[in-house]
């Protein structure tokens, strides 16, 4: 890699050009990526609904949901299914695996459900719904303050809705909460029985008239023209003018023969056909107004931010031609996306201002800072092109990535920089100091940076929501990584050469020049501060690693002491309350209760808007819910939301017969946070019987909300049972007195029609049907021999039913419902699951956990082999770039150490471990290895090229790369403490608890480096360098892992090539070695104790020429010197060395010397 430093130092000019240009690309790429909550992405599920008007809970399941969970269990890639039946409505959701082309799996399915389509009710046209991101709202607007709600609904659809149509990225828009129209046609009996008709009649009329019929081709005067028969019925008179069809034969006059035909009546004769409003469903206000909703979605591809600016400007304009009408906006994700994108770019912002510092710090030198600080938007300009050239949007997570790799993305120029600041001083070439230095440390960085990019790989292969979420968050990082690696080996370097001024030269007293990567080069402060310590370490090595162990072990037995999340709250700006006033509550008094919670809501100091809908309109229909009351409540954004919630819940707690009320903040990504327990069992009443005990075990449990189950609520309905005997014997079937009541009771569907440009269902209704059971019983029937009363051929009682069934793959299940009480779902999850493992449940039911519990347990189970996977891919490159298989052990030593700070700064902030704090341990197995790499590389090139035992080569390489392993850590942790703390408001609820792991991994694993790492790295190669002593291998220091060792490894020979011809080698305890002026380590023969090292008996010592030069040709004689001893003091021993004539091995006189081969 150093050769791509060589090619930038070659083509200077070229190199600035390409950064420039891809400064703009970067520059001109930000601003064309598109701006979202979250990545886009496709869930795995499709959603079939089908309204049965009139149906109960189990008619709907029986004649609706059943048949259609069947049909759908051959399509292929389906994992499971679940229906829920509740009256009037069947909702059958449909999960696939992650991956599956779900535009495919929906046409199967439609086909899937088409074959049974005649096995359904005549009313139930089932609808599939993909259920995706891009489907839900990325804005709404209530309309208020209008007079006329059907005018005003005309007016948005015909003004607003196509405006806003017309806006690119704009999906759909569509108008609910007006009142709708609908045709309705009552007959009355006795013009029936004047006109001898039936109300079959009226529908047969209905299907019969209306219609246009081709009827081929005629060809006159040279000109084509098509047949067409038939007329569309366009007005209410034309439907009354339709004729009916009787059955009465023409009567023939006896007398005369004059046949006269029975008199032909019209649907206005026998019924009474209006044009009016469809009856009232749903209501929806807003801050207390009548409200008509707009709701916009995007397309996929659309930018929701610039959706959201279209759509108000749209309304903006439109208010100039509907002055009546006053527009609120009561959801919209943009503000919550900006504030968040500015937020993370703020905080990010001032990470790089706090890591130039620390660099600025370290290196005493503003334009050695400049030139390091290059990197950080250089390399972010970059991933802002590679962002768009893979399609990604700027979002929370892809711009927490970046964010995040700040200071990261730093290291490998701070490595570079500090070491061509040691090597350019004061004489040297700055072209061979810069590619020098470049060179002794390319490997080492690209190694580390290769291994905090591997570690998200295995992302990949996690699954499920969290996979799909966070694979452009590694991505990111990893685009972000591999930048700064290419940025710090060609623009770095190049910036070094123009505007590095060359440092002091380090030179000893007689003026001779010192290499600053020699272990006797003098000291900063720092690092003889450092070494005292670490030299005490190294000397009680096994006191240190059972210290570090005691200390990991403690931290680890804190765990428990950890709250947990599965993705955390967003900080939406938003709440959600629901209200339920059973089912049996009448519409008017499911308003009335409703209209004090919105005075309440309203008093609260800090919400916004209030808006209200009540009933069965709106998506809240399609899951079963709509009968209540949904209150979608926007706050100051400014605010603590946390502190409205609880404002909230105070002041409905105070509401009496306001029924259940239930508050809800924004979850991660708008998923629930409750915990759901499904039930399953052989029977109904098992399966009752058996939610009943664990209702009662989990009531009252710490940590646990308000629990609710699906059985709790009843249905009251009347249930008229036939007798079929006594129907037989009144000529009548079930199913033809089942007709009859179901055509009695509810208005019967009979076509449609376009009047004035609107599609109006007509609908057959009873003129006065039964309003209670006794009228009910007292229905009248025609039979053969006369009329009869419904009771005379069933019985009519009122009973009760559960609000909703629901099936898992076509078994009966109950649903119990239990929202944590606090922000620890793991306390709420554990005793969840204590009151199962407590529970004694009826023999053949079970119970299982569901809902955010078992989402979470998925996600913590895929990470944790991701970071198993991830450690397995680290040793692997570290065993390529150190060619060993022991060393690269001995660094992964630091990820335990580095979950010690990460587990102790979680428990200290309070701040829950999630999804999110998981990614972050992730990420911080890449980091924490990397200054590991750095260090243990330099100790190998020591023993290396200078030939050090193993204490002392841990002993100068540790303190060598003491300034770069702390200003890499302290850059990195400063950079991320404005993430950690959230100074700026929202989006951290990704990034906090990232940035929060990251750095306390980083504290401890820093610690670990520069103290147990050396210690442990000493005990393990100084184990190894004894043995080797013991088995006798003479010669030289068993090399870490042969000559070319390490990725900044040189030949021993090639250190020093340039060095004086001299020089002897003196032995040491573990063999002999070569010796050069300046530096030696040497054995106590002739020593003063005083002298020696406590360290295997030798010291550091000082070999200079003896004084006066031998006589005899081709000898030398050399004095040892104890370090700092004075000029003219008595050397430690003197030696005579024999010099070769050739290449050679020299010949000592005493003590026995072996010079190294040239």
């Amino acid at each position: 890699m150093s050769k791509l430093a060589v090619l930038s130092l070659k083509n200077r000019a070229l190199i600035a050009l390409i950064t420039i240009c891809a400064a703009i690309v970067g520059g001109v790429s930000l601003t064309n990526l598109k701006q979202e909550l979250i990545p886009t992405m496709e869930l795995p599920a499709l959603i079939v609904t089908a309204s049965y008007p009139g149906a109960s809970p189990d008619v709907v399941e029986e004649d609706v949901a059943t048949p259609i969970e069947e049909a759908i269990q051959a399509v292929p890639g389906l994992e499971s299914t679940t229906a829920t039946s509740s009256s009037n409505m069947a909702f059958i959701q449909a999960m696939f695996d992650y991956g599956t082309d779900m535009a495919t799996s929906e046409q199967k399915m439609q086909q899937a459900i088409s074959r049974i389509d005649s096995q359904l009710p005549d009313a139930v046209d089932p609808q599939i719904v993909a259920l995706s991101l891009d489907e839900f709202p990325v804005i709404q607007v209530a309309a208020s303050g209008f007079e006329d709600p059907a005018t005003a609904q005309d007016d948005l659809e015909n003004i607003v809705i196509p405006e806003i149509e017309d806006i690119d990225g704009v999906g759909s828009a569509t108008v609910t909460g007006a009142a709708s129209e609908r045709i309705t046609i009552t007959p009355v009996p006795e013009n029936l029985q004047t006109a001898g008709v039936t109300q079959q009649a009226i529908s047969d009329a209905l299907q019969q008239n209306g219609n246009l019929f081709p009827g081929g081709e005629v060809t006159e005067d040279g000109e084509t023209l098509t047949v067409q028969t038939g007329l569309k019925l366009t007005s209410v008179d034309d439907i009354r003018a339709l004729p009916l069809v009787s059955n009465a034969e023409p009567q023939v006059d006896p007398n005369t023969g004059e046949v006269t035909t029975p008199e032909t009546y019209t649907i206005a004769d026998v019924a009474n056909v209006e044009r009016e409003d469809d009856p009232t469903t749903s209501i929806s206000r807003v801050d207390g107004q009548d409200a008509i909703s707009i709701s916009v979605t995007k397309l996929p591809d659309g930018n929701t931010v610039a959706v959201s600016e279209g759509v108000i400007a749209a309304l903006d304009e439109a208010n100039e031609q509907l002055s009546d009408v006053e527009f609120t906006v009561v959801f919209d994700q943009a503000p919550f996306i900006v504030d968040s994108i500015e937020t993370l770019a703020v905080e990010g912002v001032l990470g790089l201002v706090f890591a130039v510092l620390v660099i600025l710090v370290f290196l005493l030198s503003i334009r050695s800072t400049l030139v390091t600080a290059i990197s950080i938007p250089t390399s972010i300009l970059i991933s802002f092109a590679s962002m768009q050239a893979f399609g990604y949007s700027l979002n929370m997570l892809t711009l927490g990535a970046l964010t995040i790799s700040i200071g990261r993305v730093v290291d490998d120029s701070i490595v570079v920089i500090e070491n061509i600041k040691r090597h350019y001083v004061a004489g040297a070439d700055k072209g061979d100091a810069i590619r020098l230095a470049v060179r002794e440390v390319a490997g080492a960085i690209t190694a580390s940076t290769l291994t905090t990019v591997v570690v998200f790989l295995p992302i990949v292969f996690v699954g499920d929501m969290v996979g799909e979420l966070f694979r452009p968050f590694a991505m990111t990082v990893t685009i972000a990584m591999l930048a700064s690696l290419l940025v710090s080996l060609t623009i770095v370097p190049v910036l070094a050469y123009w505007f590095m001024r060359p440092g002091k030269a380090l030179v000893t007293d007689s003026g001779e020049p010192i290499d600053p990567e020699h272990p006797d080069a003098p000291k900063t402060r720092l690092q003889k501060a450092y070494q005292p310590i670490l030299s005490w370490t190294l000397r009680h090595s096994w006191s240190t690693l059972a210290l570090a162990v005691v200390v990991m072990i403690g931290t680890v037995m804190l765990a428990p002491m950890m709250k947990t999340n599965f993705l955390g709250d967003t900080g939406q700006n938003t709440l959600t309350v629901t209200q339920d006033l059973g089912e049996t509550a009448s519409l008017e008094s499911k308003d009335e209760a409703a209209q004090r919670v919105e005075e309440s809501l309203g008093d609260v100091d800090g919400v916004d808007t209030v808006q209200v809908t009540i009933g069965s309109g709106g998506m809240m229909s399609m899951f079963g819910g709509g009968d209540n009351a949904t209150f979608s409540v926007m706050t100051d954004p400014d605010a603590d939301q946390e502190q409205i919630k609880s404002d909230v819940e105070a002041a409905l707690a105070d509401l009496d017969d306001a029924g259940d009320l239930m508050v809800q903040s924004a979850a991660g990504m708008g998923m629930s946070t409750d915990i759901s327990v499904e039930v399953e069992g052989a029977s109904d009443a098992d399966i009752r019987e058996a939610t009943d005990v664990l209702m009662e075990e989990l009531d009252g449990r710490d940590g646990l909300g308000d629990i609710t189950n699906n059985l709790e609520a009843a249905m009251p309905f009347i249930a008229v049972d036939v007798d079929r005997g006594a129907a037989a014997e009144a000529g009548l079937s079930e199913a033809a007195i089942g007709s009859l009541v179901n055509s009695t009771m509810q208005p019967s569907e009979a076509g449609t029609v376009e009047i004035d440009e609107s599609s109006l269902t007509v609908y057959i209704a009873n003129e006065d049907p039964p309003a209670t059971i006794s009228e009910l019983r007292a229905l009248e029937i025609p039979t053969a021999t006369g009329v009869i009363e419904l009771r005379d051929v069933a019985t009519v009682e009122e009973n009760t039913s559960p609000a909703s069934i629901t099936t898992a793959g076509g078994l009966r299940t109950a649903t119990i419902t239990v929202p944590p009480a606090t922000d620890d779902l793991m306390a709420a999850t554990t005793a969840v699951q204590a009151a199962l493992d407590d529970a004694d449940l009826p023999e053949g039911t079970r119970a299982t956990l569901g809902g955010v519990s078992e989402d979470q347990a998925s996600a913590f189970e895929q990470l944790g082999l991701a970071m198993l996977a991830a450690i397995l891919i680290i040793y692997i490159v570290m065993v390529a770039t150190f060619k060993s298989l022991r060393q690269p052990l001995l660094l992964l030593v630091s990820v335990p150490f580095a979950a010690t700070g990460a587990i102790l700064l979680q428990i200290v902030t309070g701040v829950p471990l999630g999804v999110a704090s998981l990614i972050g341990v992730l990420m911080l197995i890449g980091i924490v290895v990397t200054n590991a790499i750095v260090l243990v590389d330099l100790v190998n090139q020591y023993r290396d090229r200078h030939r050090l035992s193993t204490y002392e080569a841990t002993l100068a390489g540790s303190s060598m790369r003491l300034r770069p392993i702390l200003m890499t850590a302290l850059a990195t942790i400063f950079a991320l403490t404005p993430m950690a703390l959230g100074i700026t408001g929202h989006g951290g609820f990704i990034s906090q608890p990232l940035a929060i792991v990251v750095i306390g991994g980083l504290v401890s694993s820093t610690f670990m480096t520069l103290i147990v790492l050396p210690t442990l790295y000493n005990l393990v190669e100084g184990a190894k360098e004894r043995r080797a002593k013991r088995r006798g291998d003479g010669g030289s220091t068993p090399s870490p892992d042969g000559p070319d060792h390490g990725p900044g490894a040189t030949d021993a020979r090639d250190a020093t090539d340039d060095e004086p011809s001299v020089t002897a080698g003196v032995a040491s305890p573990s063999g002999t070695r070569p010796a050069r002026t300046g530096s030696a380590n040497v054995v106590a023969t002739g020593a003063e104790p005083s002298a020696h090292d406590r360290h295997g008996g030798s010291a550091v010592a000082r070999v200079v020429p003896h004084e006066p030069a031998p006589a005899t040709a081709g000898q030398t004689v050399v004095d040892v010197r104890q370090p700092g001893a004075p000029e003219g003091s008595a050397p430690l021993v003197t030696v005579t060395v024999q010099l070769p004539d050739e290449r050679g091995t020299s010949v000592p006189t005493a003590p026995p010397l072996r010079r190294r081969r040239d």
